[in-house]
């Protein structure tokens, strides 16, 4: 198919759907669910890094609790969620168990992608357990979540988890083989669309509402992810997720409709942190820590020789040498305040002047952008 491949994409997003993985009474489909794993397994396997976000917690605990879920209410279907996502992880870690994998779960809400300091310590969370060759299974944290700090749907929060962890792609596994030009189900001469350059208002236009008794998401908020997505650099592909190893098929050329990303997921990252946002502090910084930068490594406090502004953790700090020029910027793992006592220290002495156990770095490489230089 043009446009996509599995093969150049290390780091990948599958988001499962509630009517691919269970049925309408809450039934968790082992078969299918095992084909999946073996799917990821053979990913893994090749060196993919993957992340798998999955729906299904609230079909699956109101059929253990005995819930209609149709007619229940908020806390009821809170309940639901709580009982259903140990039975839900639980599902994908014997799946995946098999094959030597380690499975890890994460819940979120909105404020966790939106919130920088939240964001940080998510996305630091999943790239250490995705180092450890471990794969995360993430959900929205519906035991908490109200209409108001909702993501609505976890194709939405898919396309926030590409861009936090700034995947290369985003694979929606969905009940149909991608975008149409009209409703496949009901047009016999609906055109199937291959590739996406661009998310127009035409293309906005061709998805539909959802038609599952099962899930919340439709084509519609597949195309509002893709959108998200790709602006993070992440290409987004949508494919039949109803069959036995829908990745293995889509590996092997299955139909699809792939949305092109805008650049890389790294070029948008420098773009979001060079342009979008306000700048709150400073960072001065010696010879050596600027050649390290450039270097491609991140900013160690035995590096800083003067901090300004006042700030928090997840804030913005411009960085600048001995000169005062700037020379890029990041967002800062600690406060002015601490950040000011860790001026010259060396990581390992970072416990013993603030009383607890930080992080080595005063900005990681991943939160960092340089002016002029490529990392």
């Amino acid at each position: 198919m043009p446009g996509f491949t599995l093969a150049d994409k290390k780091r990948l997003v599958v988001k499962v759907g509630s009517s691919l993985l269970t049925d309408d009474d809450g039934q968790v489909h082992r078969h299918w669910l095992q084909g999946l794993a073996d799917d990821i397994a053979e990913l893994h396997e090749a060196g993919h890094q993957v992340l798998v976000v999955s729906s299904g917690a609230i079909a699956i605990g109101s059929r253990v609790l005995g819930i209609d879920r149709r007619r229940a209410g908020l806390a009821e279907l809170q309940a639901a969620a709580a009982a259903g996502q140990a039975r839900l992880v639980h599902a994908y870690q014997e799946a995946l168990s098999g094959h030597g994998i380690v499975t890890a779960q994460i819940l979120l809400t909105p404020d966790d992608t939106e919130d920088r300091r939240r964001f940080m310590n998510a996305r630091a969370t999943l790239n250490h357990l995705i180092r450890r060759s471990v794969i995360p299974v993430v959900n929205e944290n519906d035991t908490v979540a109200t209409e108001e700090i909702r993501y609505g749907d976890n194709d939405r929060l898919a396309a926030r988890i590409s861009q936090l962890v700034m995947a290369d792609a985003l694979i929606l596994l969905s009940d149909v083989d991608g975008l149409y030009d009209a409703d496949p189900t009901g047009n016999a001469s609906a055109r199937h669309i291959a590739e996406v350059p661009t998310i127009s208002d035409d293309i906005i236009s061709y998805a539909g509402e959802t038609r599952s008794a099962v899930g919340t998401g439709g084509m519609a908020t597949k195309v509002q992810a893709a959108r998200i997505a790709t602006r993070a650099g992440c290409s987004t592909v949508i494919t039949n997720g109803a069959i036995e190893r829908p990745l293995a098929a889509l590996g092997g050329g299955s139909r699809h409709t792939v949305f092109v990303a805008e650049g890389t997921p790294a070029a948008a990252r420098k773009q979001w942190l060079a342009g979008t946002m306000g700048v709150v502090g400073k960072l001065h910084i010696d010879a050596g820590a600027a050649a390290a930068l450039h270097n491609g490594k991140s900013l160690l406090p035995v590096g800083v020789t003067e901090v300004g502004g006042s700030f928090q953790r997840g804030d913005v700090v411009a960085i600048l040498d001995r000169a005062g020029r700037e020379l890029g910027r990041g967002l800062a793992e600690y406060s002015s305040t601490d950040a000011a006592a860790l001026v010259g220290v060396h990581s390992a002495e970072i416990e013993a002047r603030l009383g607890y156990r930080g992080r080595p770095v005063i900005v990681h490489r991943d939160e960092l952008v340089l002016f002029g230089h490529e990392r």
